[in-house]
């Protein structure tokens, strides 16, 4: 097999991946197209992930993030990335609300290829979260939650007879309407251009669907509007109108609700101009909403039968391929509990896993059901690993409230065995900020080493400010500021790789291979060809690894 990728950055023969530094260009007889990447000053540099001194650090490892699309196109983020990293990364795009659609259906085409070429290629993937309170699949799961269908029975409501009657008593907003004498009964009379309700004074459900009937009838055809509660009918006629020909007593019948918000009940006619309408008699009655909420009981089995389905289709197309996952993703919130630590995220207008399964017993129900799904599905389950992926743990308080839940969860029987912390890092021109930085990310590096867990840095990207706080755009950047930023980069790795003990040390993750807006890549992007072209932040990350 041979598999030559865009701009020679990766040559696959015969299942064996090519990534030395002199011959890395050359594969039997086949000769790749110059590679952008090796130009001065950093072509000898071989890919980043053989400077990882693997005896002294086991566990160290060196992810990317992608999206499945510019994975499976194989071309030059793929290449760059499972030539330079040990394992890959794909955020939200490997999460249930990429996968299922609003009905449950799951497609897993683009996941089963991605996994079949990693396995091909020995490679490695790190799991995306598999739960959330973003990017799942609110669709189904809403559907799945959402209030159950009833039988309900029709309520009568109310009636008003004008052949009873002899005079007018309800409201006249605009016009005339009286009681007549008609076709040999009484009747209400509405004359050209008048608005009346000819009904009003029951009481509104606002979740109801109503029944109106009327008897109308003209000398002339006209045409008439009708309104309920504040919502227009449409009778079919030009304008949304009701059309009544001149000819015996015609019966309506009309579907209806109310109006958002509307809090009076009232059925209105509006009347063209031209020939009066007469109406006979007019009644309403309605069916109560045909749905009640789900019970506690009902929607926990509901949400466990999801979790299941989800997790049992997910780690069959996983087939024991990928071992390390993010189990729960960004689980702490903002208000407080009583003993001062910061409580879980809640909802109230949409679908939270903890809301139904519980705060305490979230994790260990979640972990409980992905490693059933993992074993029975050819895993291992002595290298399964789940984290829990969370952001701005450099406050200290939010990592403590993970700490504080993370003990609840184990201590319920919960499988976790690490934390995946997403750092959002800048080096600053000043240098009273950047110390503040660098003391920032040292401080969180220590305090995670204290938890026990495995660690695993995410997200890892550093953007450039200058002394006034304004970010340095890629395309701005001088040498001299691409150099600073590539020695913070080192700073944080040498930092990571010292502080954080060798056997817990699960990696750091890179955030975006090649600039951005921003400087943050280990390749820059030429503005003319689009190649990707070596910086000095690729220098300092194989520097840093090598202990230099």
């Amino acid at each position: 097999m041979k598999k030559i990728i865009k701009n020679g950055l990766l040559v696959l023969v015969a299942g064996v991946l090519a990534v030395s530094c002199a011959d890395y260009n050359v594969t039997d007889d086949f000769k790749a197209q110059p590679d952008p990447s090796f130009v001065e000053p950093y072509k000898d540099l071989a890919p980043v992930k053989s400077y990882i001194n693997r005896e002294q650090y086991p566990n160290l490892t060196l992810g990317a993030t992608l999206k499945v699309a510019d994975f499976n196109k194989q071309e030059l983020a793929h290449a760059a990335a499972v030539t330079n990293f040990d394992n890959l990364a794909f955020g939200t795009t490997l999460m249930s609300g990429a996968i299922v659609n609003a009905k449950g259906v799951m497609n897993f085409l683009d996941m089963k290829d991605l996994l079949d070429h990693v396995e091909e290629i020995g490679g490695e993937v790190f799991g995306s979260p598999i739960v959330a309170n973003t990017d799942q699949a609110d669709g189904w799961l809403n559907t799945l939650t959402a209030p159950i269908e009833i039988i309900v029975d029709f309520v009568e409501g109310k009636t008003v007879d004008y052949t009873t009657m002899t005079s007018f008593e309800g409201t006249v907003e605009k016009g005339t309407a009286t009681i007549e004498k008609y076709d040999g009964a009484n009747a209400l009379k509405i004359s050209s251009l008048t608005r009346v309700r000819i009904l009003e004074g029951f009481e509104l459900d606002s979740l109801a669907t109503y029944t109106v009937t009327f008897w109308a009838k003209a000398d002339k055809s006209v045409s008439f509007g009708a309104t309920f509660s504040g919502n227009a009918i449409d009778g079919g006629a030009a304008g949304g109108k009701f059309m009544l020909e001149a000819a015996n007593w015609k019966k309506y019948v009309v579907e209806c609700k109310s109006a958002p918000g509307e809090t009076e009940a009232y059925f209105r006619i509006e009347t063209a101009r031209g020939t009066p309408v007469y109406i006979k008699k007019v009644q309403v009655g309605y069916y109560p909403d045909n749905h009640r909420p789900q019970t506690a009981q009902e929607k926990t089995d509901t949400i466990n039968y999801a979790l299941n389905a989800w997790c049992d289709a997910l780690m069959k197309i996983n087939a024991g391929r990928i071992k390390l996952f993010d189990l729960i993703d960004e689980p702490i919130g903002t208000q407080e509990l009583e003993n001062g630590m910061l409580d879980l995220k809640h909802s109230t207008d949409k679908f939270f896993w903890q809301d139904v399964l519980g705060s305490d017993n979230y994790a260990p129900v979640v972990s409980k059901v992905a490693s059933e799904a993992y074993q029975k599905y050819e895993g291992d389950p002595a290298a399964l690993k789940f984290f829990i992926s969370e952001s701005d743990l450099d406050n200290e308080k939010k990592l403590e409230s993970l700490k504080y839940w993370i003990n609840i969860w184990d201590a319920n029987g919960a499988k976790i065995d690490g934390i995946n912390a997403k750092v959002n890092l800048i080096y600053s021109e000043n240098a009273e900020k950047q110390e503040a930085n660098r003391m920032s990310i040292d401080n969180l590096l220590t305090n995670l080493a204290a938890t026990g867990k495995l660690i695993r840095l995410s997200n890892f990207d550093i953007k450039y400010q200058d002394a006034d706080g304004v970010n340095v755009a890629a395309k701005d950047i001088s040498d001299d500021q691409r150099q600073r930023l590539a020695d913070y980069y080192g700073y944080v790795i040498k930092s990571y790789m010292s502080k954080i003990p060798h056997d817990k040390q699960a990696g750091i993750c890179k955030g975006n291979l090649a600039d951005t807006s921003d400087p943050v890549g280990l390749w820059s992007v030429d503005t003319k060809s689009k190649d990707w072209v070596r910086t000095a932040t690729y220098k300092a990350f194989c520097d840093a690894f090598s202990g230099k």
